[in-house]
């Protein structure tokens, strides 16, 4: 039941900005696992989370040696430095970058872990990334646009 609940912990903090024991312990409990305060303490203690900076400026928890504040830095350089054009459509965004550029875009996209996103295939100028539905495309647009 541990490891089940702890696989549940990285999901839930992967896909949420968990700030409290509290709101962790809330997530929990809605995905079936019944917790108490000492557990999630026992649980984030042996899983070594870490209290990270949002994009916002407020704190959430997240694996140790995760660095999404330091990568969204990195990927909104990267966009000023070479976006060309972003374009959608369902579930795919094309982004265009200057040619050299995609590759190491994609791989700080899919470092940041954005739980819209599937994944991302990267090339020499051109990105697609995959999101899990059409909604969340759109978010993904806007997240990308806002860094410019």
């Amino acid at each position: 039941m541990k490891a089940k609940r702890r696989l549940k912990i990285r999901e839930i903090i992967a896909e949420k900005d968990i700030e409290t024991q509290e709101e962790l312990a809330e997530a929990l409990r809605q995905a079936g696992f019944s917790v108490t305060q000492a557990t999630i303490s026992r649980d984030i203690k042996d899983m070594g989370l870490v209290k990270i900076p949002t994009a916002d400026g407020r704190y959430k928890y997240a694996l140790p040696g995760e660095r999404r504040g330091s990568a969204l830095q990195k990927l909104r350089r990267a966009l000023e430095d070479s976006f060309v054009k972003l374009d959608y459509t369902d579930h795919f965004l094309v982004l265009k970058t200057l040619p050299g550029n995609a590759h190491s875009v994609a791989a700080l996209i899919d470092l940041l872990d954005w739980p819209e996103v599937m994944g991302t295939i990267g090339g020499d100028d051109t990105i697609l990334i995959i999101c899990r539905d059409r909604q969340k495309t759109e978010k993904v647009a806007e997240y990308i646009l806002e860094l410019l």
